[in-house]
Order: C-alpha cells, then sequence, then structure tokens
C-alpha cells in the first residue's frame, strides 16, 4: 500500500497559514466582520462534504467525534497499546487531516479517493477502545457501519469523481448520465435556471417516464411562501419526454448557519456596497436564488480596496463532471499593501497590455472595466481546497459588462510553492538552484497575467432573448477564416452551458496561455521589480515551470477512463503538447534511469528559443482558444482541445510509459492548518487561535471549530446524507407528482 496512489504519505506537507500581523492590524469593528464572515464560510464548507461524496459526512462526523473525546497524543498511547505501529497511528493522522483539509475523501486537487494507510481491522480496534467509542458506543457502531466499507473501497466506480459509470458524484443521483446533465442542462437553460446551486435526482415515475428532481440549495424549504425571481419556477414541468421537478431546501439546516453569521457580520460593515453585498447574499442563501446572488456580486465588485475582502457562495465547477454546479467555498482575507501596489500597477497597464494579445480588436470586450487587484493574507477559506489566485465572479454576463475582481492569495503562495533541492523531479542540475530561486517570483507574475488579463480577457459574442446583438455580425471576421462569423451565443446559453464539461480546462489553458505569452514583455517584469538578467532568468523560469507542470499532470489523467481529473492540470499538459508540437528543440522530455535503478525523465527547455519558436507556437494557440471562444464554436473547439488533451503512448514521447513515471516518484500537494477566531464575550473583540503544522495541528483547529454547536452540526450532516442515500443506492424513490 506503500506506493498506492490513493494513501496521503506520512511525511506529506503541512504548514500553517500565517495571518497573525495583519489580523492584529485590524480594527476591533474590521474583527469582528472578519470573525462572523469566517463563521459563515466554515458553516458553508461543510456542504462540501455533501457534494464530495455519500461516504464523505459520516467519515467526517467519525473522526471528529474521535478527536473531541481524545487528543492526538493520548490517542496515541491507546493506539500503541493495541499494536498498531507509530507509522499505522501517524497514517491515521494524516488520513483525518487529509479529510479535513479537503472536506471528503477525494483529493481537491485530482478528485481520486484517498484512504487510510493502516489496517481497516487495526482502525475498527481502536475506534473501539477510544473515549468515543465509552461515550457514545451506539452512535459510534453506526458510524462505522455507514462508512467504514466505503472508506476503503477502491472499486473502479469509487477511485475517483466523475458521472455514470466514470465514478462518483454527488452532484447527481447514481443513476443519471452525462446525457441526462445535457438534458437537464438544456432544461435550466429554457427556464433561465442557473445551475451553479443545484443538484439533479432521476426518479423512476409510476407512468414510465422518469421525473428529475432540480434541487435548489437554500435555507427555506419548498413550501416558503416566498416572492422572488423563482416564484413561478418551482413547480413540475414536461421537457423533451420527461418531467422536472424544481425544488429547494437543499443543505436547509448548514444553509440556516451561513444566513445567521451573515446577518451578524452586516453589523460590521463599512459602507453601503458591503451592507447590500451582505443582504442579497442573505436573501440569495435563504431563498435559493441566483440571481439574489449575482447582485450581492454586483455590489461585492463595486466595493473597491477593502481592508476585509470575502467572497461566499457556490463558485467554481471543477468538480461537476458536466461543468455547470458550483461548490460551496467562501474566503476571507486581509489586504496586504505592499503586494497590492505592484498589482494596482498592473491593472494600470491592463489596457496597453490586453492590445498585446494576439486576437483582433473585436474580440476584445468593448471597454475594459478596471478591476480590484489585491494580494490578500488568507485568514479563512472554506472549500475542498485554497488556490494560489482568484478571478470572480463566474457570471458571464457581469464579468462581459460590468466587470470583476482578481485576488492572489499572499501566504499561500509563500508556502505552497516553496521546493527542496532533493524534492525536485524531471530536471537538469543545472536548472535547479535557478528554479528555486525563482519559481516563486515568477509565479506571482505567472498567477498576476493569469487571473488580470487572461480570465480577466476576451469578448463573447451574443445574441440576446431580443434578438439584439453585441456586436456587428456583418462586419466581425474570423481571423483563422478570414470569413464572417457563423456563430455566437444565443439566449441564455453561457460558456459554462455551452462548452459544458472542457468549460472550466479550456478556460484554465487560455489564461495560462495570456501568462506564458505578455511575461515575455519587458514592461510587465519591471511592474514586479525584475530586469535585465534576472527578468530574463524569471520568464525561463515560468516557462520551465509550465513545461514541468505538464509533465506532473500525468498523475491527474485516468488510463482506464481516459479522462483528466483536474481542470488545471489538462490544461498544463495541453500546453506541453504545444510546446512540443513547435518542434526545432525547444523542449525535450526524455526518459532516463535515475540513480537509484528505477524509471526517471529529464526535462530541457532552451532558453535561447523561447522568443524565436515558443511564442510564436503559443500565439497562434492562444488565438484559435479565444475564437473558439467567442464565436461559441463548441465543436470545433472541442476537437481542438481533446486533440491536444489526448495521452498517447507514441514515440518519442510516451506519455503513458512516462506517466508511470510520474506517479512513481510524484510529491503529494501540501495540506495548510488555518487559525479560528473565537468571541468569548459581548464586547470583546475576537480572539485569533492559531496551531502547529502538522497532522495534529491540522486536526485540532478543526475539533475546535465549531465550539458552540459541533454536535448539532454534525446531526444535520447525518441526516442530510441518510436523507439522499437512497439515490445512491440500488432503488430509486418513486416521482411524486
Amino acid at each position: 500500500m506503500a506506493n498506492s496512489q490513493y494513501i496521503l504519505p506520512n511525511d506529506i506537507g503541512i504548514a500553517p497559514l500565517d495571518c497573525r500581523e495583519a489580523f492584529q492590524l485590524l480594527s476591533k469593528s474590521e474583527q469582528l466582520y472578519a470573525h462572523y464572515l469566517s463563521r459563515a464560510s466554515w458553516y458553508g464548507g461543510l456542504i462540501v462534504l455533501l457534494q464530495t461524496s455519500p461516504e464523505s459526512p459520516a467519515i467526517y462526523v467519525l473522526l471528529t467525534k474521535l478527536f473531541r473525546a481524545q487528543g492526538p497524543e493520548e490517542l496515541k498511547k491507546v493506539a500503541i497499546s493495541l499494536g498498531l505501529t507509530e507509522d499505522e497511528y501517524q497514517a491515521l493522522l494524516v488520513y483525518t487531516a487529509g479529510i479535513f483539509a479537503n472536506m471528503g475523501n477525494y483529493k481537491s486537487f485530482g478528485d481520486t479517493k484517498f484512504i487510510p494507510n493502516l489496517p481497516k481491522e487495526k482502525l475498527k480496534t481502536l475506534l473501539w477502545k477510544s473515549e468515543a467509542f465509552r461515550q457514545h458506543p451506539e452512535e459510534m457502531e453506526s458510524l462505522w457501519k455507514n462508512c467504514g466499507e466505503l472508506m476503503y473501497s477502491l472499486i473502479p466506480r469509487q477511485k475517483q469523481l466523475g458521472i455514470g459509470d466514470k465514478g462518483t458524484s454527488t452532484y447527481f443521483s447514481e443513476n443519471c448520465t452525462i446525457e441526462d446533465a445535457e438534458l437537464a442542462q438544456k432544461f435550466l437553460d429554457s427556464k433561465t435556471i442557473s445551475a451553479y446551486n443545484t443538484r439533479l435526482f432521476k426518479n423512476k415515475a409510476r407512468d414510465g417516464p422518469f421525473c428529475f428532481e432540480v434541487r435548489l440549495a437554500s435555507a427555506a424549504s419548498n413550501d416558503s411562501d416566498l416572492d422572488t425571481d423563482l416564484s413561478e419556477k418551482l413547480k413540475c414541468f414536461e421537457f423533451s419526454g420527461a418531467r422536472f421537478e424544481v425544488t429547494r431546501g437543499d443543505y436547509a439546516p448548514l444553509m440556516r448557519k451561513v444566513v445567521e453569521n451573515l446577518q451578524k457580520a452586516r453589523a460590521y460593515t463599512v459602507n453601503t456596497h458591503q451592507d447590500q453585498m451582505l443582504e442579497f447574499y442573505i436573501k440569495s442563501f435563504f431563498s435559493g436564488s441566483i440571481e439574489a446572488h449575482k447582485e450581492g456580486s454586483r455590489h461585492w465588485i463595486r466595493d473597491k480596496g477593502p481592508i476585509v475582502e470575502s467572497y461566499i457562495g457556490f463558485i467554481e465547477s471543477y468538480r461537476d463532471p458536466y461543468g455547470s454546479r458550483g461548490e460551496f467555498e467562501g474566503f476571507v482575507a486581509i489586504v496586504n499593501k505592499a503586494m497590492s501596489a505592484k498589482f494596482a500597477h498592473l491593472v494600470a497597464s491592463a489596457e496597453e497590455l490586453l492590445q498585446e494579445l494576439p486576437w483582433p480588436k473585436a474580440f476584445e470586450k468593448d471597454s475594459f472595466l478596471k478591476p480590484d487587484f489585491t494580494s490578500l493574507d488568507v485568514l479563512t477559506f472554506a472549500g475542498s481546497g485554497i488556490p494560489a489566485g482568484i478571478n470572480i465572479p463566474n457570471y458571464d454576463d457581469i464579468r462581459q459588462t460590468e466587470g470583476f475582481k482578481n485576488v492572489s492569495l499572499g501566504n499561500i503562495l509563500a508556502v505552497a510553492y516553496s521546493t527542496q533541492k532533493e524534492k525536485l523531479t524531471f530536471l537538469l542540475e543545472e536548472d535547479k538552484d535557478l528554479y528555486i530561486k525563482w519559481k516563486s517570483p515568477s509565479f506571482e507574475v505567472q498567477v498576476g497575467l493569469h487571473e488580470l488579463l487572461g480570465h480577466g480577457s476576451g469578448k463573447l459574442f451574443l445574441q440576446d432573448e431580443k434578438g439584439i446583438f453585441n456586436f456587428d455580425k456583418s462586419v466581425v471576421t474570423n481571423p483563422e477564416t478570414g470569413e464572417q462569423i457563423q456563430s455566437w451565443y444565443k439566449g441564455s446559453e453561457t460558456w459554462d452551458s455551452k462548452f459544458s464539461t472542457i468549460a472550466s480546462t479550456y478556460e484554465e489553458c487560455r489564461a495560462e496561455c495570456v501568462g506564458l505569452y505578455l511575461c515575455l514583455k519587458k514592461e510587465v517584469l519591471k511592474i514586479f521589480g525584475h530586469e535585465g538578467t534576472e527578468a530574463e532568468d524569471v520568464i525561463y523560469v515560468n516557462w520551465l515551470n509550465m513545461v514541468r507542470a505538464g509533465v506532473l499532470s500525468l498523475e491527474f489523467y485516468t488510463t482506464e477512463t481516459k479522462q483528466w481529473r483536474q481542470a488545471h492540470m489538462q490544461a498544463r499538459f495541453v500546453i506541453l503538447r504545444v510546446l512540443l508540437e513547435a518542434g526545432e528543440g525547444l523542449v525535450s522530455v526524455q526518459h532516463t534511469v535515475g540513480e537509484d535503478g528505477r524509471p526517471d525523465a529529464l526535462i530541457t527547455l532552451d532558453r535561447s528559443k523561447i522568443l524565436s519558436v515558443g511564442r510564436p507556437a503559443i500565439e497562434r494557440f492562444l488565438r484559435r482558444l479565444q475564437v473558439f471562444k467567442s464565436t461559441a464554436d463548441v465543436e470545433g473547439g472541442r476537437a481542438m482541445y481533446e486533440y491536444y488533451s489526448a495521452v498517447l503512448d507514441d514515440e518519442p514521447y510516451r506519455f503513458l510509459a512516462l506517466r508511470e513515471t510520474v506517479l512513481l516518484r510524484k510529491e503529494a500537494r501540501k495540506m495548510f492548518v488555518q487559525a479560528n477566531t473565537h468571541v468569548t464575550g459581548k464586547d470583546d473583540p475576537p480572539q485569533l487561535v492559531e496551531y502547529e503544522g502538522s497532522a495534529a495541528g491540522l486536526i485540532h483547529s478543526f475539533v475546535d471549530r465549531f465550539p458552540e454547536d459541533a454536535e448539532e452540526i454534525e446531526h444535520h450532516l447525518l441526516e442530510l446524507q441518510q436523507s439522499n442515500a437512497h439515490f445512491w443506492g440500488a432503488t430509486a424513490l418513486q416521482c411524486q407528482g
């Protein structure tokens, strides 16, 4: 089991996120604002357990009860007395930390399942001899019965997230297929219902046709008397030979906790936009209205330069196998003024830099809506994982005409991308010192360009419900063909709904290419303080890092299903393919044998050819990405993207063999330990409680996270899990209505 890709290694990196200085510089009112936003985020983050796998909520509850009754050191004594080795007990700590950090038993980055690296019977024995079992024997026994087998199961469908026979997903009932997801999307588009906060459940109706329940997340139940934009949509519809019923109330007990804490945070807002933002978020989370969340997002965009920055809701669609449903996340962070000044300079240069992108002016937005771009120190990031940068909101109509915000998470960058020389794989020895020196600075440049000018660029051609075009179709021509464009988005179609399963990875690829392309500009590097030879090194390491990431991405490809499991990594493999195809010795990947006698590989990037060979290759590819995206040409875009995504084993690259080498030498992704804030008295400022950077410290932080109502929310989680259990079992509920 030690070499399995389905376990987390005992020596996995675990780092604390330092935000003490930033938090202490806040006023008492700002600290309280941050505290209640954090509480809302943490309660909402528990929803991810229900979005990940059928067993994740029970595993979470089992482990929190275990470590709440006995701390890690006390439990260790019991474990050793029962015959567990030190390594086996450490494996339990790492597994538990992994459950908490990923909010479920599938990796947030890669979507593969992970299981405990100790025998099941030994874990069961420890549970039965624990203080938690002594206090609550029937409850612990029930929890083990609920999740013990699934915790360890690695049958093919449970190895990764996916839909149908491709994997596990709780965004859909077990009997849903990709065709069902497509039909549901067409139904949702026809009723102008967003999929972001929905799940889809397929029931067999008594009279023959299938009935699909589209369930919206909300604190309110389906029969609540609310006057919202959803009032006429919460009913049954006939559509394409199937019956659709739109309901709400998914995750209701947790959504109520989110709403309660947003209401408390509202007392500490500092301007009208913050107040209106929270008012509309509360309305959205109570009623299930995405339109209300969009309105809150508009106020969020207009709240320029807040000291405490936050965003919350059903945001990223990476883990929905169809690519339309958002995973819940909420973050609270504090501005880093020094780094934010660099990003402000980049924003000021954005309009000039957009003109450098390789597509005609007509393919760019009519006007660049200058966004906030801040560097933040994370106080709270609740969800399945923490990115290095964010460009939000993800609503196409807002991004195209009203704007967006960019966020770079400084204390994540500071610890996530530090690398030890001895752990650097696949690089030439002469590249390693340079790579270590410039990886973080070059990644800072790449993140800035990726978020601001990658996700922030490009126009979508649209004909709205009234037939009005946002472009002159008699004039605009396709730069690839020279002909007038033949396709565009119509009515309620969006980028996500149109490009569906490839939308996320395609967009990440486009943004990564923008970063590679524009980092070659001297004026960009000067903004970040790099000139001369130093700037040349930053360019080289940025491109080298992308090539290496393309090789490392093979870990996230499943050979059995021929599916990619991670949007960013698929994007980086596509870029590797493009650079390899450019030829002329720009990039090479050689299969070798390491000093340990095991298969290895070496990457070389000829830095003298980045401008002459690499730049034109990325320019051509980036232009095609944008043209397909702008014109809603799904067929052309999908064909090109799937061509470069194909993992072949042909000479000279032998990608499948290279994948085995990558798996052999992979390093696990780091986990982060986040602080808690606690309010002890009505008039007291919140206290920041920090924890050590270890598996035990990460566990301690979660055991402390819900001091007032841990058992109540665990009860809600289990209730919600059980209420949905039949959708992932052998029988389906009869459709009512």
